[in-house]
């Protein structure tokens, strides 16, 4: 019987993003602290001899993917790149237990991505450098290269330059999605005629103790694609007046392009508190309370639960 690989693709947050500037061939330079949480999704395979790459989708997310075909997956792409780059004979069938919203502004397909890449070196014991994976990561897509890295850093450049930092601690933070997809490229064309932030402005050898003290260090940060996206999805704003709202939310605010949420708190019982009033209220919102991981993506521990079911 063949040994079954798993490996954890957490939540990637984007506590400020900054875009500060374009290049001439149309990509966007960006700044932003990114972390990780305790919720993700969890893909697991068993090898093949045969060069044959299998993807079967399950999990509560898995809905909106069951209708595409998986060939286009990143998590097919990574391996049939990996393959290409090793010229290995070996195969995989794959499964992804989908727990993250779809194009949400978490990660969730780029953190697939690189959980594949981990699992099939794996699984295929493969000998690749480490700047060759990170270049494969960054030709799939520009949020893969940090999922890959898996720790607290700031990310620059396209995606491609990373700058490790102090780890966070298990800070309280609560995830909610209002249900509804947004497009990333719409979300940048949509800012075209907004100017660019400074880069630099972020302390790397910052050291935080509590929510509080990470919250009040963001305040002084943003995320540069919220007016964007707010005014191709309103909802967004109904997410984050909703985090607002409840007592003991020290900031609120959008990851990545959106539509996914944030809310930093000081105890997981008030990420917890808020997390069943935010599902009350609205049933058909995406809810997770959860926490930071300091650690490498790939060694979780999950926190906290989703709401609903």
């Amino acid at each position: 019987m063949s040994a079954t690989y798993s490996e954890q693709a957490p939540a990637k947050i984007n506590l400020f993003l900054h875009v500060t500037g374009k290049r001439d061939d149309g990509y966007h330079l960006l700044e932003s602290l990114v972390c990780f949480t305790a919720t993700g999704d969890v893909l697991s395979g068993e090898c093949r001899d045969d060069g044959a790459i299998n993807l079967t989708i399950t999990g509560p997310m898995s809905a909106s993917l069951a209708l595409e075909d998986t060939d286009n997956n990143l998590v097919v792409r990574a391996a049939r790149m990996l393959q290409a780059e090793s010229g290995t004979e070996l195969g995989a069938d794959l499964v992804l237990d989908k727990r993250l919203p779809v194009a949400s502004g978490i990660g969730g397909g780029s953190a697939d991505a690189a959980s594949a890449i981990r699992l099939l070196c794996d699984m295929w014991q493969l000998d690749i450098d480490q700047d060759r994976l990170a270049e494969i990561a960054l030709a799939l897509g520009a949020d893969v290269p940090v999922c890959l890295h898996g720790k607290t850093c700031l990310m620059s450049g396209i995606g491609e330059a990373l700058t490790d930092l102090p780890d966070l601690p298990p800070i309280p933070i609560l995830l909610v999605n209002p249900g509804k997809a947004v497009s990333t490229p719409e979300i940048f064309r949509a800012r075209e005629d907004e100017g660019f932030s400074v880069s630099g402005l972020w302390d790397v050898s910052r050291v935080f103790t509590s929510g509080a003290s990470l919250a009040d260090a963001l305040s002084e940060c943003g995320n540069d694609l919220t007016l964007a996206a707010t005014s191709i999805l309103p909802e967004i704003c109904d997410v984050l007046n909703a985090l607002a709202r409840e007592e003991g939310c020290l900031l609120a605010r959008m990851s990545g392009s959106g539509a996914t949420c944030f809310g930093i708190y000081d105890t997981d019982e008030q990420a917890e508190k808020a997390a069943r009033a935010i599902a009350e209220q609205h049933p058909d919102w995406w809810v997770s309370p959860t926490r930071i991981v300091c650690q490498e993506a790939r060694v979780l521990s999950n926190i906290g639960a989703s709401f609903p079911d």
